[in-house]
Formats: C-alpha cells, structure tokens, sequence
C-alpha cells in the first residue's frame, strides 16, 4: 500500500484507516510522513499536513484556509445552512458562535455536574454485573442524552439519535450508494427536529432549541435549516467526541495497570488522564479547510480551492513538540494537543466533553475495583475519520 518513487516521494492512493488494526498502520504512516514528506499531494489532488505547527498557523489563518468546504469546492452551487459552525468562516461564524455559546458558558456547563453524576450511576447502575460493553452502556448514551437535554428534545429517543449517528458516521464519500444512505438520514434528523422547532415558534422556552428558534442574526430570525443543523451538529459531533474520549481513556489506562491504580488513588489525576488521551488518541483524525488563493505550506506551493487535510492525530504526535510522543505520559508538562481545533474553531464543546468524560472515568473506578478491556474479545473500530472503538467490551469486579 504504501512505498516511494524513485524520486523518493511517498506513494499511497488513500491514507491508512483505523480498521482492522485499531491504526496502527496509520500511526506508522503519519510518522513517516511527519518525517519525509510533511506536506502531501495524494493522487486526487488535495493536500495532506502532518506538523503540529503547520496545523496549528492553517487553523488560525481563516482568511487563506477557510472552512467553507461545502461553498468553495462546489463553486458556489451549494452553501452549508448557517447552523453549521464547523463550515462557517467569518464574519458568519462568529455571530452564530455567540448566538450557540449561550448554552456553553462555564456557570451552564458547571451546573450540569450534579445532574451528569446521577444520570452516569443510574447508566451503570443498569450495566451487566460482570462483562459489558462500555460503548453500549456509558459512552454512548451519556452524550446522547446530555446533549438532548440541552436541546430539549426527549432524551428517551436517544436510541434513535445513536442510529442515526451510526448511519452518518459510517459513510463512505467514495462510495455513491453510502452518500445516498447519509444524505436519507439527514433529512429524517431534519424532519424529526423540525417538529420540535415549530412548537418553540409557538410557544418559547429556556432550552437551546427555543433559544435559537428567538435569537436574530443581522436583524433576522433564523431559519429551520439553519436551527436544525446546529443541532444535528451537536448531536453527531457532540456525542461522537466524548463517546471516543471515554473509550479511548479506558484504553489508555488498561495499557498501563500501574497508572490505573495511580488514578485511583488519586483522582486529581483524572484531568490530565482526559488531556493526555485526548493528544495520543484525539476523536477525529483530521479536519479539513479549503484555500481561497494560492499558498505556501512549509515550502510547498498549494494553488486555490485546494482541499487541505490538517491531520490532528499526526500533529499530536509531533516530536518536535511533544517529547516521547508516542508515550502515554499524564504528567507532561506541554499538553498543547490540537484534538478540540485551535482558533476560533476551537470546539464550542470541549468543556462539556472533558466533565463527561472526568465524571465518567471517576464513576467507574469508583465503582469497580477491577475493571480491563477483556482480552478474549477481538476489538471493533471506527472506519472512516473517528478515532476509536466501535465496541469495548470490559470486564469488572464491584467494589
């Protein structure tokens, strides 16, 4: 799959993916690539960048990369709905970020704590006593059902919203017949929300839904496109991100039972545990930009409405940053990890996805005094941009 020209390039049809091997192949290739060829042109023509400070000045330079993948790349023959933050640029992008930030400030996601601690015992409450699936069980109906709280939807659909996620999750854009299936479930989200934003049109309320559904931008209301794909955005993304940490942690934790016990003992480790994961297992991969005229990226001349890979997993796992990069080190004093974005596309979430995954972490040690992913099960994993197990399943003992 992978070798060189003679010239010595790097020739690969498509990068690596995480399955069968959990990305152990992807992680040797994006090392090679951070070495050898840290800016490249696979064979459709768009660019891929591996450094953590490439990624990190293309993030921040709104104005030559943009995120409005959808607008520039169709030459303007489609256009993302406003609610969709991650492929805005400004100004747009930070009138409606002020408007969804309303339901993200420190006092709102603070004030989730109490009610996030009970709703993780009652989840493992229900848990199978000695072996289960922690996606099944925790990862992914915490999210779930946090997120449809904030939006104020029922949080007894949350089932449906984790088939829907599946669904859109597991598209294949070089596949016509996977497109279709996602572009189906988007318009089923669509429907089902828009019912909850005509009754918030008729009658307000404090919920995130009911407060975009009155919220202006440039003195006018938004539309229902717009409001729903906020919150499809939220739902997906938002589940997705904390689902992945909390699986990811379990992983990195049963591959060093020294440190599990460490955290145990002392759970002001848990913050740095959330950090240490997020930089050597970030939820996604990479993110994308386009660029609106032609650029340098460290030393290669890239033309315009190029696609740009900005691969975050590669840049958390830069040498020239992150010393031992490879290692698991919760005490490292340099956690500038990329996995949540870097400027003003920094995720509006990440507060929220670090307490649910400090909380969750906290529960299950509180709860087992022996808990490791079982052995003699062979481990499924996201195959397209998610960085993760599908399923993890674990095998406990009650304190």
């Amino acid at each position: 799959m992978l070798d060189s020209t003679p010239g010595g390039e790097l020739r690969l049809e498509r990068p690596p993916g995480v399955e069968p091997d959990g990305g152990v192949a992807l992680l040797a290739w994006a090392a090679r690539m951070r070495e050898e060829q840290p800016v490249w042109r696979d064979g459709s023509g768009n660019v891929h960048v591996f450094r953590h400070a490439d990624v990190q000045r293309i993030l921040a330079d709104t104005a030559t990369f943009s995120s409005d993948t959808v607008g520039r790349l169709s030459g303007g023959e489609k256009q993302a709905p406003r609610g969709t933050l991650l492929l805005l640029d400004p100004p747009l992008h930070g009138k409606m970020r002020r408007l969804v930030s309303r339901a993200f400030t420190p006092g709102l996601i603070t004030g989730l704590e109490p009610w996030i601690t009970e709703l993780t015992g009652q989840l493992l409450d229900a848990a199978p006593v000695d072996a289960f699936d922690l996606v099944d069980v925790l990862a992914n109906p915490l999210p779930v059902t946090v997120i449809a709280r904030m939006l104020g939807v029922p949080t007894e659909d949350r089932d449906r919203f984790q088939g829907w996620a599946d669904q859109l999750l597991s598209t294949d854009p070089d596949d016509p017949e996977s497109v279709r299936r996602m572009e189906e479930t988007a318009v089923t989200i669509s429907a089902y929300l828009q019912g909850f934003i005509e009754a918030r049109r008729g009658e307000p309320s404090g919920d995130l839904l009911g407060t975009l559904v009155g919220a202006e931008l440039d003195g006018e209301r938004l539309e229902d496109e717009d409001i729903a794909s906020f919150a499809t955005l939220l739902l997906l993304a938002g589940h997705i991100t904390t689902s992945v940490l909390v699986g990811n942690a379990l992983l990195c934790l049963d591959r060093d039972p020294q440190l599990l016990e460490r955290v145990r003992a002392d759970r002001s480790l848990i913050p740095a545990v959330i950090e240490e994961t997020l930089r050597l297992r970030p939820p996604f991969t990479r993110i994308e930009r386009v660029t609106t005229t032609a650029a340098t990226v460290a030393g290669t001349d890239v033309g315009p409405d190029t696609l740009v890979h900005l691969w975050l997993l590669s840049a958390n796992r830069d040498e020239r940053v992150f010393e031992d990069a490879d290692a698991f080190r919760p005490d490292r004093s340099n956690a500038r990890q990329a996995a949540f974005g870097h400027g003003i596309h920094y995720c509006i979430g990440a507060p929220l996805a670090r307490l649910e995954g400090r909380i969750a972490l906290d529960a299950l040690l509180d709860r087992y005094v022996r808990i490791g992913v079982d052995p003699a099960v062979r481990l499924s994993w996201h195959g397209t941009n998610v960085f993760g197990a599908r399923h993890l399943p674990l095998r406990v003992h009650h304190a």
